[in-house]
């Protein structure tokens, strides 16, 4: 055991050396964990930013003038008035994501407690802006509404609902966005750098020089999954403080040793899973292939883009068994609920027999390329 311990921490080493001296690679990590974290977590968002909204008012009172005026940035631009007749001609050529028409008489209707509506139309083809900015626009008609009329949400309602938003309290998509991108961009990493290892063996000729060495396949494996595990958990440390606490403001209140280790036996899956690929791909365009659709797929059904929730009951199902779910899970209930090991040894210990079983197969395929190879 302590020579098989001894070998690893010499191959290892021999990892780093050759990990360092790929300017391409350490490029590749820091661009993924900080340039590629910070511009998605700043430029794609679920809430309303300036939108487009143009305005039919056929009613020219000052109920209907506060309505216009309430609709201010960020989330929406200054309003255009339009005729009835633009308005098929603008939702055509998506001028504007909104078009609210104030009917006439609106507002003696409302201050005769008449039932009244505002019709919107919304280009449904900016999906996220509708649905949300519907919503945004009906709270903004019924607050000016209820203002207008001097009436507060309590006499229009027998109970007032006391909100508490738990985790993200100004509800900001750059806060779910940027963990989210740190944790899809340490599965590439993994799979990218350990595989590379790999296939850089085989195209250097060095593979080789390890056929002759007294050293066994698993150590080989294991030397290239701890390296580039070392690497990227490292990495992916910088990233968290640097990139999403600092730069994006957002605070960390979990564990992070705990995140340390779940992170350590997440790398020790995926890297097993990458030496797999590396092992069928005999070129690194091939690899890259093969990665890519895998790579998508997973991290489609991580719940990073969407709620889990929201898909089909037989993918829910297929979701639980792919370890990139369970490590979105993991990190979500860390990094932001502040979870113990209590409560996520589940999940590590789903995801540490998911990393054996990979590891047991990628040794066979490892085995059988040396083998090939001598």
């Amino acid at each position: 055991m302590l020579r098989w311990l001894k070998n690893v921490w010499v191959l290892s080493l021999k990892e780093l050396k050759s990990l360092l001296g790929d300017v391409t690679l350490l490029g590749l990590i820091v661009v993924f964990l900080s340039v590629a974290v910070y511009t998605v977590a700043t430029g794609i968002t679920t809430e309303v930013r300036n939108a487009s909204v143009a305005i039919i008012d056929e009613d020219h009172s000052q109920l209907s003038f506060r309505i216009r005026d309430a609709l201010q940035a960020p989330y929406f631009k200054t309003p255009v008035m339009i005729s009835p007749d633009q308005v098929d001609q603008a939702m055509d050529k998506g001028d504007y994501v909104f078009v609210l028409t104030i009917p006439s008489n609106f507002e003696r209707d409302v201050m005769a407690n008449r039932e009244v509506s505002i019709q919107v139309l919304a280009d449904a083809t900016a999906v996220t802006q509708a649905g949300v900015g519907t919503t945004y626009l009906n709270q903004i008609v019924q607050n000016e509404v209820n203002d207008f009329k001097q009436q507060s949400p309590s006499d229009l309602l027998p109970l007032t609902p006391v909100v508490q938003i738990l985790f993200n309290p100004n509800t900001q998509t750059h806060w779910y966005t940027g963990v989210a991108q740190v944790l899809n961009n340490i599965t590439l990493l993994a799979m990218i750098l350990v595989g590379a290892a790999v296939i850089r063996e085989k195209e250097h000729g060095t593979i080789e020089h390890l056929l002759v060495m007294p050293v066994h396949a698993s150590e080989i494996v294991m030397s290239k999954i701890v390296t580039n595990g070392l690497v990227i958990t490292l990495s992916a440390l910088l990233s968290l403080w640097l990139v999403v606490h600092w730069a994006l403001a957002v605070p960390i209140h979990g564990s992070i040793s705990l995140y340390v280790l779940g992170t350590a036996i997440y790398l020790f899956s995926v890297s097993s899973l990458g030496i797999c690929l590396a092992t069928v791909a005999p070129t690194m365009p091939q690899f890259g292939l093969l990665c890519l659709p895998i790579y998508m797929v997973a991290r489609l059904l991580s719940g990073s883009e969407s709620p889990i929730e929201s898909m089909p009951d037989w993918i829910q199902n297929i979701t639980f068994y792919s370890p990139v779910t369970l490590y979105m899970q993991f990190g979500q209930e860390v990094l932001f609920r502040d979870a113990g090991f209590a409560i996520v040894w589940k999940k590590l210990l789903v995801m540490s027999v998911m990393g054996a079983a990979f590891l047991i197969f990628a040794l066979k395929r490892f085995r059988s390329m040396l083998a090939s190879q001598g």
